[in-house]
């Protein structure tokens, strides 16, 4: 019997039961459904889906890039949830006849809409409806700056700042809470919402803030005082006023309904 008639045949029988099968393909994906409520309907998730700690016994099925179509599929799903970067493996899927859903999760008003599109595919749109006024409530409580000042936000903490020194930039939900804390992004070009910088062209840009994105999960041997020295020694005005901050925050870099505690996160540390 071929892998597309076990499908088939699975998903037939599966259908007659109220609750769903879901794979999840990464781990914003795993948050959003467990914070709707449904957590006990992913039967698979990627690597990294850490959050809420029940996700870390789920089977994995790859990472969140590369994940394996037979491990999918040998979990019978009634619905595989994707991000826009798994359009592939969705595309595949539709061979074996599994249902998807591609959700986009870049910008915060892209999270809020997938989160309410998830919510009605999976009759949760009440509990949809609550993670959003969440997010919008920190939207309006977060700290608006007095008089803006320019920042760059970076991804990960690296001793060595030569080469490879990834930022945020348009088109992503960071430039959002820089915006909506009343500041501005020290990187103007919208080309790409994450270029990749030396340390020349952070001079060049001379932000008056730096705040970095640290991850201790992911990039545990890094020396953060080593680090913060070295950002230090670049003739910045966020080196000349000591604004240079290091963050690590489990949730920071993920696009889930845990964005509202970004944005509280982060806006008090730019107006503090």
């Amino acid at each position: 019997m071929s892998i597309k008639t076990i499908v088939l045949l699975s998903l037939f029988i599966l259908s007659i039961e109220a609750r769903e099968r879901i794979v999840s393909l990464s781990p914003s994906i795993t948050e959003i459904v467990y914070g709707l409520g449904a957590g006990e309907e992913i039967v698979a998730t990627s690597a990294y889906s850490l959050y809420p700690k029940e996700a870390q016994k789920l089977p994995i099925i790859g990472g969140y890039t590369n994940p394996n179509i037979e491990k999918i599929v040998s979990h019978q799903p009634t619905l595989v949830l994707g991000e826009t970067f798994n359009t592939r493996t969705l595309d595949k899927l539709h061979y074996f006849h599994v249902p998807t859903l591609m959700l986009t999760l870049n910008t915060i008003e892209e999270i809020k809409s997938s989160i309410m599109l998830l919510g009605k595919n999976i009759g949760k749109k009440n509990e949809a409806k609550k993670l959003i006024k969440e997010i919008d409530q920190a939207i309006k409580e977060a700290p608006k700056a007095k008089k803006s000042h320019s920042v760059m936000i970076v991804y990960g903490l690296k001793e060595d700042l030569r080469s490879g020194i990834y930022i945020a930039s348009d088109n992503i939900f960071f430039n959002d809470i820089i915006t909506l804390s009343g500041n501005n992004n020290a990187y103007t070009d919208k080309t790409t919402s994450q270029p990749v910088l030396n340390y020349e062209n952070i001079i060049a840009l001379n932000p008056e803030q730096i705040i970095i994105l640290h991850s201790h999960a992911t990039e545990p041997n890094v020396d953060v005082k080593e680090a913060l020295k070295n950002w230090y020694t670049l003739p910045t005005r966020a080196s000349k006023n000591y604004r240079i901050s290091i963050i690590d925050e489990d949730y920071l870099h993920i696009p889930s309904q845990r964005v509202a505690l970004t944005i509280k996160r982060l806006a008090s540390v730019m107006n503090r």
